[in-house]
């Protein structure tokens, strides 16, 4: 039998558990995000050649909104390095880190602009932030130039 990732079967259970969308930063961001008067798709691949799923999708102005937990993708402020099975979890943030920056390159590429949120990020302000961005970007399609990747702030 193939040896588990987890400490013990508690932690197994545990980490088993954690859900995969439909978080409680999700629902408070795509909440705010209404709120403000956009809609948006939910949990979508933006390019369906690539394996990597938006948390909200805006098809019409291609704009990719990721909302990152602090654990799992090493908040500069927030993250926390395990206790148990320290290695696992560091190799498993920086391989989630690596595997983000490549989302966004290859979201780039294919004519779409990231939003990544922080799960400790005020809802509202990240809202904002998204509502911000997909206008930026239709504003910018009329106008015939090309918005640039907001930085995602800690």
């Amino acid at each position: 039998m193939k040896e588990s990732w987890a400490s013990s079967p508690g932690v197994r259970r545990s980490m088993q558990s954690n859900k995969g969308r439909d978080t409680r930063p999700e629902l408070a961001l795509r909440s705010a995000v209404h709120r403000l008067g956009l809609r948006y798709r939910v949990s979508v691949r933006p390019v369906k050649a690539v394996r990597r799923t938006a948390d909200l999708c805006f098809t019409r102005a291609m704009v990719a909104v990721f909302l990152d937990g602090c654990f799992w993708h090493g908040c500069p402020d927030h993250h926390t390095k395990s206790k148990t099975n320290a290695q696992y979890w560091a190799d498993k943030v920086v391989r989630n880190r690596e595997r983000d920056a490549e989302t966004d390159r290859l979201l780039a590429e294919a004519g779409w602009t990231v939003v990544r949120v922080w799960e400790h990020e005020a809802s509202e302000v990240a809202a904002q932030r998204v509502v911000d961005t997909v206008r930026a970007v239709l504003g910018s399609r009329k106008s015939g130039h090309r918005l640039t990747t907001p930085s995602p702030e800690a």
